[in-house]
């Protein structure tokens, strides 16, 4: 049976972890109390206590039933709280004296404080949830009178003379947001609704909403392209309204752009109002899906609290049990009917919004299917299999034993060793080198996720993931191990070929066809080895390289950050793809990729293009990546190794480091703070253990200097000089694998502190004051 203190602490939501009742701490009260009733100078007293808990025990009878509530131990008291947002406040006294009456009085008064803290935290909840829940409510009604709009609009113009037009439909006026007009919304249908669809981040728009007066207007204009439709619907109090669409990707800004500004700004000038509302069917689609996510959240929000509320009742029954126990003292009843009267177990208004908010999904969004509804209100994670456990030891055997043939095969023909083979370790290597990057740095990644399920920090909330559809730690062990074992197989294949006499004419095809095999798996549209998450990543990618043109998220910045420290990868695989391309391969003409001065300079760009995408999503705090200049001059003494050069680049990357290492710390990490009640650490550690900070702190140092063997080029003993570089760009990623640990965990305190545990969607229409 697994302990109550492991099922409280595996259930509760890490992000409200402060605001649930401290049951260890009110553990720590019941065993001091138990450890002095048990100690030998308590020994005598517990006679005369034995005599009164007999005593007690016999005034519970019916005889003495008028005599019990006089004999109660405690008794509660409860007041209301001067500021409306604490409600009642509940304060417990001792009323009969005992062998521990200071104990008992420390452990009632931190537990009053408790009940009063979860009280206070969900009346506070509880009214964000509500606030949110009626404004969702008319943002509904908005979207539903825009779409009976839109559909009247389409149906006059079927019936119009120019229905042949293929003009887009749009519709034009003003929009109520009155409260009377929101009642019974949930009851309507939505007007040619669309299927739900996986993806709720498509290509969106932003446009302006402005009403033209009070009164009502319908009127078609057989002269405007745009044949416009001046809705029936009422002023909002006098306020704008306005279609907010964020613009969280590349292509609604590039839409915003082109049609916001070049198009309507040409309406604007044949318009004497000067405002003209543009709304079409693919508008209100990208606002469907917005207010479509804001109830997703906001009914997990309130499951949320619904658990808080469930955990919490349980930890104050088991807590009381325990103190019941100790002190042979009927507690229980007395306080729980006190927990059960409070405000946190008797409302009843977030199982009332649930079911509204889950009513109005089933009708508006699921085309009253319920079950599709819940894939979405309620995501089930995917089960963990054991046959990926069992195919993780198999690649994993299979691996070492193809790297150990390989290293054999290596050695025997002098691959690595002082007088390498040129051509192999200039055409073949690379490409193992960029494959061992690749997924040294995917294994660590699985390393992050086991580490911080472990340690309950939510990386799936911080970087938006899906639950039906992230990649478990297991998952990313089998992704990088059956990889390592198809590249080392392959690879071990064709020095096998090479040490049988085939010349490099026949078999210098194969390492080319292992790249293209994973481009096309890559890309791949059928849905198999992980499709979705495939997709993610090409999407990320595409966001970082377009990253100037629309707001980056917390995904996107970690990884950006990640491929700053693959820097040598990137320049593999920017030679690797010349090499085939250029179809150098045929002739094994290597040297035309590093000769040539157009691809020399493209390699110079690679190396930097990871520094640049970083610095745009810092645009405004470039200073974040201070290790930019230092790259510029380590290309510099590259290409001319002299003692200028030299000293440029010590000096730059001496300053790059120092500056790297604060923004590790303090920045990134949230450490070396000053006035920490853990002193050079921070308040709040998830680790117990303090001397590993300390530790990882010096660890991250000491990798942070890998950039001295680009200058000194120190060989170790007879070891090709591409082996050293591919080891020491091994640290560097392993020294990122070892700080995404510590990032995520700064991450996710900062939203502990905040009591962050869902996201907060921007809804697209938003009231403004007719001066904006």
């Amino acid at each position: 049976m697994v302990k109550f203190t492991k099922q409280f602490e595996g259930q509760l939501i890490p992000e409200w972890k402060e605001a649930f009742v401290d049951y260890w701490q009110l553990k720590k009260y019941v065993k001091k109390i138990h450890r002095d009733s048990t100690s030998p100078t308590s020994k005598p007293i517990q006679k005369s206590s034995l005599t009164n808990n007999l005593c007690t025990s016999i005034q519970k009878l019916s005889l003495f039933g008028n005599q019990r509530r006089d004999r109660e131990f405690i008794h509660v008291h409860s007041k209301v709280a001067w500021t409306s947002n604490k409600g009642v406040l509940y304060q417990t006294e001792l009323l009969e004296q005992s062998d521990h009456n200071e104990a008992a009085s420390a452990f009632f008064a931190l537990l009053d404080l408790q009940l009063n803290k979860v009280n206070e935290f969900y009346l506070a909840k509880e009214k964000a949830f509500l606030d949110r829940g009626e404004c969702l409510e008319k943002q509904l009604h908005i979207l539903v009178e825009l779409k009976t709009a839109l559909k009247d609009k389409q149906k006059s113009k079927a019936n119009s003379s120019h229905h042949g037009s293929k003009d887009e439909v749009t519709i034009s006026g003003t929009i109520s947001c009155d409260e009377e007009s929101n009642r019974g919304v949930t009851d309507r249908i939505l007007p040619n609704e669309e299927t739900i669809t996986e993806d709720m981040e498509k290509n969106d728009m932003q446009s302006i909403v402005s009403p033209r007066s009070e009164e009502t207007v319908e009127k078609i204009s057989k002269m405007e392209e745009e044949q416009s439709l001046s809705g029936s619907i009422s002023n909002c109090h006098g306020n704008n309204l306005k279609i907010r669409i964020p613009l969280t990707n590349p292509t609604r800004a590039f839409s915003y752009l082109l049609w916001e500004d070049l198009i309507n700004q040409s309406s604007k000038k044949h318009n004497s109002q000067g405002k003209k509302l543009h709304i079409n069917k693919t508008k209100l689609h990208h606002a469907e899906k917005i207010i479509r996510g804001a109830l997703v959240e906001l009914y997990k929000g309130l499951g949320y609290l619904k658990t808080y509320r469930n955990l919490n009742m349980l930890a104050f029954i088991k807590i009381l049990k325990k103190f019941d126990k100790v002190t042979n003292k009927q507690v229980l009843p007395i306080y729980l009917k006190v927990v059960e009267s409070s405000y946190f177990n008797c409302s009843n208004k977030i199982m009332k919004l649930a079911d509204e908010v889950e009513e109005i999904f089933v009708k508006q969004f699921a085309e009253d299917d319920r079950r599709k509804a819940m894939k979405y209100l309620k995501p089930t994670q995917r089960k963990e299999s054991h046959s990926v456990t069992f195919f993780i030891g198999l690649f994993t055997g299979c691996f070492i034993a193809l790297l150990i043939g390989y290293a054999i095969i290596a050695h025997t023909t002098g691959t690595y060793g002082p007088q390498s083979n040129t051509v192999y370790m200039e055409t073949v290597y690379p490409l193992l080198s960029m494959f061992s990057l690749l997924f040294l740095h995917l294994f660590l990644y699985g390393c992050n996720i086991y580490m911080w399920r472990k340690n309950r920090i939510n990386y799936s909330f911080i970087f938006e993931l899906s639950p039906r559809k992230e990649l478990k730690y297991r998952d990313v062990f089998l992704i990088s191990t059956l990889s390592m074992t198809v590249v080392v197989g392959v690879l071990f294949v064709h020095m096998s070929l090479m040490d049988k006499g085939y010349s490099y004419s026949q078999v210098d095809l194969i390492p080319g066809l292992l790249f293209l095999a994973f481009l096309v798996l890559l890309m791949c549209p059928i849905n198999i080895v992980y499709k979705s998450s495939r997709y993610r990543l090409l999407s990320v990618l595409r966001n970082i390289i377009l990253s100037p043109l629309y707001k980056v998220v917390m995904l996107d910045f970690f990884m950006a950050d990640q491929l700053c420290s693959q820097v040598p990868m990137l320049r593999n695989l920017e030679y690797v793809g010349c090499y085939y391309i250029t179809g150098s391969y045929k002739t094994q003409d290597y040297g035309y990729c590093v000769g040539t001065k157009k691809f020399r300079d493209l390699a110079y760009v690679v190396s930097f293009l990871p520094y640049y995408w970083r610095a745009m999503q810092c645009a405004r705090r470039w200073l974040d990546e201070g290790d930019m200049l230092a790259a510029g001059a380590k290309l510099g003494y590259e290409q001319e190794k002299s003692v200028g050069w030299l000293c440029v680049v010590v000096i730059m990357s001496s300053i790059a480091t120092v500056y790297q290492l604060y923004w590790d710390f303090v920045k990134d990490w949230g450490l070396l703070q000053m006035n920490s009640k853990n002193p050079w650490l921070r308040n709040e550690l998830i680790l117990r253990q303090k001397f590993i900070y300390f530790f990882s702190m010096g660890l991250n140092l000491v990798l942070r200097l890998a950039w001295i063997q680009t200058v000194l080029h120190y060989n170790f003993g007879g070891v090709d000089y591409r082996l050293t570089g591919l080891f020491f760009a091994a640290l560097e990623v392993i020294r990122r694998g070892h700080w995404n640990f510590y990032r995520l965990e700064n991450e996710h305190l900062n939203n502990a502190g905040k009591f962050r545990a869902v996201k907060t969607v921007p809804l697209p229409f938003q009231e403004v004051d007719e001066q904006d």
